[in-house]
């Protein structure tokens, strides 16, 4: 033999086969640990699923050896060769979308869903369904089961179970989106909601107290609508079975369970009010209704649109008795930034000329914030035009005209009130023409009633 020479030239040769047998070793050694090192830094999937891929391909193998017998007996196929390589089309297939289903599943998954297989996972059972035939075929009906059992249906579980596994270990909470299990989950909700088990983490002591509780709403709320019907055997048995179902539900030791029991009780007993409620129409397009503004925001932010000269007109009419430089302080309080001619320009056209920046209600004695303005949108410098066919409203005003004077005297009054109050004095003309909008004659006028009324 081969070895003996080998053997001989060993016992010959001792030094040199004691160097050939360490560096033999030393060499397998540093073999073994880069092995094991290259295997360590791999990302090999969990045992779990290697094992799954195991069954999955014994079955798999065991299925092809149903359809090699079903290629020679039923397809005709007698020589070799030919069903060599013909008979594992299915379990090709069958392995070609699996690895496809398992890649797609792995590309949809989230932290929150498992993924789905796609069209490959839907493939993976078609072709496991077809190939129970040649099973059933090779072996009858008893033989069948076993070979389609442990062939074709349990390749397609295995590869099933390992192409979704990995994820589900890498994942424990994630959530399968594919549509059986979609469908699978429904069906579960629905059963538990239909046998009253839609709550969970109950005890079965409470589930016990919500049953009878809710068959005691049932029980209460038929008594309530038999109660016009007079007493008779019916009415008896619906307060022995009202009793019965107190006692079961223990609402006398629970306030939570009592607090139930009444709210459902009154939602059904006034059930039939519920038709009746006056709701507003869903269809109907209503404007979502904004707060009023403060009076104080609205005239500050009228002031800051105005020209300079127009907020110095409107401050003046508003604050009537106040010097040049406590009107300027008033408008620099509140974002207006005037200068000292024009505080003057401001003041004298104000004692000569209505400002045209403010129209409305009188606003002599108030606080600038006070004011309702309202900005008529003409700039500072630009002047009315002349209208020479219209009367003068002026004119007209300060003709005398008692019922017109006395119809303006309440106003009159209450800007006389609200001078005395803020200046401890009676007010004076340019007051009164400034807040009463009129001119100095009636201005005069105005003043000889208010000192006739104030004379005893």
């Amino acid at each position: 033999m081969f070895t003996h020479p080998l053997t001989t030239w060993a016992v010959d040769h001792p030094w040199p086969t004691a160097a050939i047998t360490a560096a033999t070793l030393a060499i397998t050694a540093a073999l073994g640990w880069l092995i094991v090192h290259a295997l360590r830094q791999l990302s090999l999937p969990p045992g779990s699923v290697v094992i799954a891929g195991l069954g999955a391909a014994v079955c798999t193998a065991y299925s092809g050896d149903t359809s090699w017998r079903f290629a020679e007996h039923r397809l005709g196929m007698s020589d070799a060769d030919e069903r060599l390589a013909m008979f594992a089309a299915g379990e090709l297939a069958l392995l070609a979308c699996a690895a496809m289903a398992r890649a797609n599943k792995a590309a949809t998954s989230t932290d929150e869903g498992a993924g789905t297989a796609g069209v490959p996972g839907v493939l993976v059972w078609c072709i496991t369904g077809i190939q129970v035939i040649p099973a059933f075929a090779e072996s009858g009906f008893w033989g069948g089961i076993v070979r389609a059992a442990f062939g074709p249906v349990a390749a397609g579980l295995l590869w099933h179970l390992a192409m979704g596994l990995e994820i589900r270990v890498a994942r424990p909470d994630a959530l399968s989106t594919g549509l059986p299990a979609t469908i699978g989950r429904e069906l579960r909700e629905r059963l538990l909601s239909r046998l009253g088990l839609a709550v969970r983490d109950r005890t079965a002591e409470q589930i016990t107290r919500d049953r009878w509780t809710a068959r005691a709403v049932d029980l209460a709320a038929a008594l309530a609508h038999r109660q016009d019907r007079g007493f008779d055997w019916r009415t008896a048995r619906l307060e022995r079975r009202l009793d019965r179902a107190i006692g079961r539900a223990q609402v006398g030791a629970s306030v939570e369970q009592r607090r139930a029991l009444l709210q459902s009780l009154a939602s059904r007993l006034h059930s039939r009010a519920l038709p009746t409620l006056d709701l507003p129409s869903p269809w109907e397009m209503r404007e979502p209704v904004s707060p009023p503004r403060p009076a104080p925001v609205v005239a500050y932010e009228q002031l800051r649109q105005m020209q300079p000269l127009d907020a110095v007109l409107t401050a003046a009419s508003a604050h009537p008795d106040l010097g040049p430089d406590e009107l300027r302080q008033v408008l620099f309080d509140h974002g207006v930034i005037v200068s000292e001619t024009q505080v003057a320009i401001g003041l004298r056209a104000s004692a000569s000329a209505h400002p045209r920046a403010l129209t409305g209600a009188s606003a002599a004695a108030q606080p600038l914030f006070a004011v309702h303005a309202t900005w008529d949108g003409n700039n500072a410098g630009d002047a009315p035009e002349d209208d020479t066919d219209a009367p003068d409203a002026d004119a007209d005003a300060d003709h005398p005209d008692a019922d017109a004077d006395r119809a303006l005297l309440p106003d009159a009054r209450r800007v006389d009130q609200a001078h005395r109050a803020r200046h401890h004095r009676p007010a004076g003309l340019r007051a009164l023409q400034t807040g009463l909008r009129i001119g100095q004659p009636r201005a005069q006028r105005m003043r000889a009633l208010l000192d006739e009324e104030a004379t005893p």
